[in-house]
Order: C-alpha cells, then structure tokens, then sequence
C-alpha cells in the first residue's frame, strides 16, 4: 500500500509532463504551418476597421495585442475606429434626439458637439491602449507609433429628399502621400470617423466609408472589419470561409430588398458587407468579417486555413473549379506535351472521361490552362496526380492555387496525407512541404501499381 501511495505523485507528475509535451508539440506545429502566411503577410497594408461596439469590447486589449502582433511582423498597419454608441451615450446625457434618414443620422450643430467629444475621448484611449509596453505582457518590447490627422477630407451630404443633414458627411479625398510617409516610417495610423473640410468645417462620416474609402486609396491587401458575429452563415447556422464579390452583393440587395423601415439603421454586419464589397469593386484583393468577442479572431483568420471569419474575395476571369466532362478535351491538349516529355503518365480519353470528377481545373475565358486529380485511398490517404499548368502561365501561382483547392477537398474527405509520386517537380513539391519518401509509406494498392521503369520519387504531406 505504501508503495503505491508513493508512486502516484511520479504518475501525475508523468500525465503532466506528457500534457505539456502534446501541449507544446501543437505549439510547434501551429508556429511551424503560420510561417508561410507570416512571410505572405510581410510588407502587405491592411486596413483594420473596428466599430464603437468592439472597443467597448472586454476583448479589445487582445484585439491591440493582436495589433501589436501584426506590427511586429512587417504588417503595414491603418485603423479606422467608429463612435456610434458612444455618440447615442452622449446624446442620451444631454437629452438630445436626433433623426435617421436613409439610414443616417441628421448631425446638427449640437449633435457634432456629441460627436467630436465622443471621437476625441475614444481616439485617446485607443492611442493609450497602443502606448503600452508592461513586462511580462504581449505588450512588451512593442513600441508601437500612433499616428493621426486631417488625412481625410469630408464633404457635406447636403439635402436630400427636403432633409438637411446638415455635419453629416461622406468621404471626399484620402491623403495617400501622407499616409503612406507614416506607414513607411514604420508607424500605425489611426483614423476616425471624422472628415475636415478646406472651409474648416467638421462632418461626421460613416466610419464604413472611411474604411473603404482608404483602404481603395491605399490600394490597401486587405481591409479587415470586426464585428459582433464571426461572417456570413448560412440558413443552417454554418459559416461561409468565403464569399465572391458578387455573391455578397446578392446578399445585401437580398436583405435591403426585405428592409420594411427606411428609416431605422443598417445592421453591423451590412454596413460593413457593402464596405467590404466597395473595396474590392474598387481594387482591394480580399475583406475579411471578424469577430471583436472571440479572442484571437484576427491570428486565426490571417494565420490559419480555415480562419475565423469570411472572406470575400474579388472575381477572377480566372477560375478554379471542379472539371465537368465537357473539359475533357481541354484537359487532354494541356497534358499531353507533358506525356509525350514522359512527365506525366500517358490518359486515354476513356480513362480520363471515368476519372473526370476527381480533376480540378483552372478556367481562363473558357480555356484550361491548370488541372490536377485526387486519388482516395481506403487508408486515409490520396495521391495528388496529373498536375498541369499551360507553359504560357506558368509563374502566377496557379499551381498553388489547385494545391490549395485539392488539400481543401482532401481535408472535406477526411483525409489525413497526401502523396505524390514525380520525375521531374521534385523540388516544385519540397518547397511546398511534401517530404521525400520511400515505396513502402504508399498505400498497398498503390504499391502494386509502381512502375519501377518510370523510378518517379515519393514525396507525402501530412494534413
């Protein structure tokens, strides 16, 4: 008895030590897969918007430790913030009311008295937020710059439908040169919602506005908005990672079209939806939707694959998609340079009409010039075979972009290694973190099929 009583503190000890192991593998692991992105990220501008809501936030301080993040790692930073609810708050103090129409607020002179006191205070404590630098802390060693000024100019709205909206404003100029000195200089700018005029007046613009309207200025990689929900879900509740320009446009019209009251405000999230679809109209690459209430929102949806929020991205008249069998014919006058150089392996049309559901292709006004095929195996395995790109669009990281859609449907599959096997893009598959392999790691299927005239190479990657 006495002997077991003494071994069970070594027992708890090894648990704890074998929690920690797992624990700081899957450290390891994380930090290993974000390098690409990290590197992808480097020197790139992104344009954060963040709304009153999410800096009233309890997660605010881990959204600036993110920020911090971002800096440290090369990432050109510009934040635009709104103040509508601490505007409503200092409007109700007062007990002044002011009208929506169209969905905006009417700012008269009393009310841009709320609004220049509420943007001040809220610019003052984002500044000190940014400022610090306590040891032991994400902020440490951080030294962040905040920059601002009258880099925005505004104009009046005017009067519309007999309505003066009097300060209200929308976005007139952006000051690129100028931002982009304090970008260069290595600082964070910091924009409110603010716009100033040569006249000397003030107006109160819509923080969206601002957002789209710098980051399509700046020719910004990114605009990012938070927001109270994590993107766009579907009906069943289930997130969509992704979104085209026009189907997110679809989106809104849908919920405009349903929109009983014309004067009650537009949601968060369609405010920041038609933001997101103005950038990318007017040349920004990608928008993301986040959440300001999940911790880490911002790391995940930069750093992972599958991230945390949607995505909309900008139309291509380059298309990655699953192959029907009307490509087929395309597929065979792409491959067959490649067969006839013995880098690929000889398909008869037959053959490949049974297997064209397992291709994907790059589409580019109606012609394929990418494909490549997933092969499943019962061991949770899947061969990445047939990969093609037309040598006059080679270099546009099209080969990547049929990686990225078969690991996708490999992931969607349960499948937990890919392999392939080459003769002549040994290198093209390392770079990309497939490892070299022998015979016997194939599937045994596999195995009896290898064709020991054609010696191809071996190369797996975990997923």
């Amino acid at each position: 008895m006495n002997q077991t009583i003494k071994n069970k503190p070594q027992d708890n000890r090894s648990n704890q030590d074998q929690q920690q192991a797992t624990l700081n593998q899957e450290y390891v692991d994380f930090f290993r897969h974000s390098s690409p992105y990290i590197n992808a990220h480097r020197g790139k501008t992104f344009v954060l918007m963040l709304d009153g809501e999410a800096l009233e936030s309890e997660n605010f301080s881990n959204i600036v430790h993110d920020i911090a993040l971002l800096n440290s790692l090369g990432v050109r930073l510009v934040i635009v913030h709104g103040a509508r609810p601490q505007i409503a708050a200092r409007l109700q103090e007062k007990q002044l009311t002011t009208r929506l129409h169209h969905h905006l607020r009417v700012t008269d002179a009393a009310a841009l008295v709320c609004v220049k006191e509420a943007v001040g205070s809220l610019r003052t404590e984002i500044e000190a937020k940014l400022s610090m630098g306590v040891a032991n802390s994400p902020m440490q060693g951080a030294r962040l710059r905040v920059c601002g000024g009258n880099f925005v100019s505004g104009k009046p709205i005017g009067v519309v439908d007999g309505v003066d909206y009097c300060h209200t404003g929308e976005v007139r100029r952006v000051d690129r040169s100028a931002i982009q000195r304090q970008l260069n200089d290595g600082a964070i700018v910091l924009i409110s919602n603010l716009g100033y005029s040569p006249t000397g007046e003030v107006f109160n613009l819509a923080a969206e506005d601002v957002a789209a309207q710098v980051s399509i200025t700046l020719e910004a990689d990114k605009l990012i908005c938070y927001g109270a929900s994590n993107g766009i879900t579907n009906q069943q509740g289930e997130r969509h990672s992704e979104l085209l320009t026009k189907a997110a446009e679809r989106l809104l019209n849908h919920y405009l079209d349903n929109l009983e009251d014309s004067e009650s405000p537009h949601t968060e999230l369609s405010r920041q939806l038609t933001a997101i679809t103005i950038a990318c109209r007017g040349g920004v690459e990608r928008g993301h939707l986040i959440s300001y209430l999940q911790d880490g929102a911002l790391l995940i949806e930069l750093f992972t694959r599958e991230g945390s929020g949607t995505m909309v991205v900008q139309e291509s008249y380059e298309q990655v998609r699953q192959a029907c069998i009307e490509d087929v014919g395309g597929i065979l006058e792409l491959i067959q340079p490649l067969e006839n150089a013995g880098a690929l392996v000889r398909r008869s049309r037959e053959r490949l009409e049974q297997e064209i559901h397992r291709f994907t292709v790059v589409e580019r006004d109606g012609a394929i010039i990418g494909c490549a095929a997933l092969y499943c195996f019962d061991d949770g395995s899947a061969e990445l075979a047939c990969v093609a790109v037309d040598p006059d669009y080679r270099g546009g990281n099209r080969g990547d972009q049929l990686l990225e859609a078969l690991q996708k449907s490999a992931q969607q599959q349960r499948i937990n290694k890919l392999f392939v096997l080459t003769t002549r893009t040994a290198h093209w598959f390392q770079e990309r973190g497939f490892i070299e392999a022998d015979i016997q790691s194939l599937p045994a299927e596999k195995q009896s099929l290898y064709n020991l005239q054609r010696n191809s190479k071996v190369f797996t990657k975990q997923l």
